[in-house]
């Protein structure tokens, strides 16, 4: 490991504090090093609080010591105006004279601009220190601006034999097929994405709250499919306590602040429709909680970007039978005999 790829671990790192907090913006981690010693580091909180670089140099307590140093930063610095001043005005007005770069930003406002500017003035750039686990840090951020839809992550749980629900059941709630351990793990998960997403029939079944009462941590936007408006005023996903998007057919629904209403035909186009819908509201990631039918959708759709799934000691004999997601996992991890699976889509 060459020193700028040891600092720039450091800010992947400091980055990563900031899942599931950041949304609109990026993960972004900052290092300021001179002579060959940490003075500074920080990292992006919270969408219009200070970026990573300006939290950086604030927490440098001597700097007289910043026109010798090396900035060190995730993601290339922004170089316009948005909630808060340019990061490369920051660079340059405190005359660090060496940047080092993990990769370039998306986003059409900077998309090279911050790179170029700190060029121009003077300053030695380095670009493309472990750009691939750069780019994997923002994985979300990236998907959004380049392929103009939300990171998309798939999660069930099944039984050893196959199945996802049972045939019937007595009341409406979730069997659950998993060890609590597990449970909380996909509560944790439910923090670090923007939106949850769940068909009619999961509602009607289960009635989910869809958030994150188990792990510290913001909930996520409620993505509900509701074809025909079947889901009533009884449910918890309509008891307005957070931001519930219903994606349905029926164009008689007013929206309200905390419950709105997109239309969309629940045809074969549905799930990139779906996708388009997400995009305009902002949505960044989104993990898909649904059935077996819903998830399958985007599966075939290939509008998927990781699955995550579980297989517990369970077994129901039948039922509903699981999704089928072709190609081998990536990793594996047994969490107390429950098994957990991990497949990425990189086509």
């Amino acid at each position: 490991m060459t020193t700028h790829e040891f600092y720039m671990k450091r800010c992947i790192e400091l980055a990563k504090n900031g899942l599931g907090t950041t949304y609109p913006n990026p993960l972004v981690g900052s290092v300021i090093v001179h002579d060959g010693k940490i003075i500074g580091e920080g990292w992006h909180k919270k969408a219009g609080k200070p970026h990573a670089e300006v939290n950086a140099v604030n927490s440098v307590k001597d700097k007289s010591l910043l026109k010798e140093a090396t900035i060190y930063v995730s993601l290339e610095p922004c170089s316009h105006f948005g909630k808060t001043p340019p990061c490369c005005d920051l660079i340059i007005a405190n005359k660090i004279p060496n940047v080092v770069v993990g990769t370039v930003d998306p986003f059409a406002k900077v998309a090279g601009n911050g790179i170029k500017k700190l060029v121009e003035s003077g300053k030695n750039v380095t670009v493309g220190i472990l750009e691939d686990e750069c780019n994997e840090l923002n994985k979300r951020f990236f998907t959004f601006h380049q392929k103009k839809r939300p990171f998309i992550i798939l999660k069930w749980a099944e039984t050893a034999d196959g199945f996802i629900a049972p045939l019937s059941k007595e009341e409406k709630a979730p069997i659950w097929i998993t060890n609590p351990y597990s449970r909380q793990l996909v509560h944790k998960w439910r923090t670090e994405e923007q939106a949850i997403l769940v068909g009619t029939n999961t509602v009607l079944d289960d009635n989910p709250k869809l958030d994150a009462r188990d792990f510290s941590g913001n909930n996520p936007v409620r993505i509900i499919l509701d074809k025909s408006g079947k889901i009533s005023e009884n449910y918890h996903v309509k008891d307005n306590s957070k931001k519930t998007i219903f994606i349905t057919e029926n164009e008689n629904f007013i929206s309200t602040e905390n419950c709105i209403y997109e239309n969309a035909i629940f045809d074969i186009h549905l799930i990139s429709s779906i996708c388009d819908i997400l995009y305009k509201n902002e949505i960044q990631s989104l993990i898909i909680e649904g059935g077996s039918k819903t998830l399958q959708s985007f599966i075939d759709a290939n509008l998927w970007d990781e699955a995550r799934v579980f297989i517990g000691k369970t077994t129901f004999q039948n039922g509903t039978t699981a999704p089928i997601i072709s190609g081998n996992p990536v990793a594996g991890f047994d969490i107390m005999n429950d098994e957990l699976k991990i497949f990425k889509n990189y086509d």
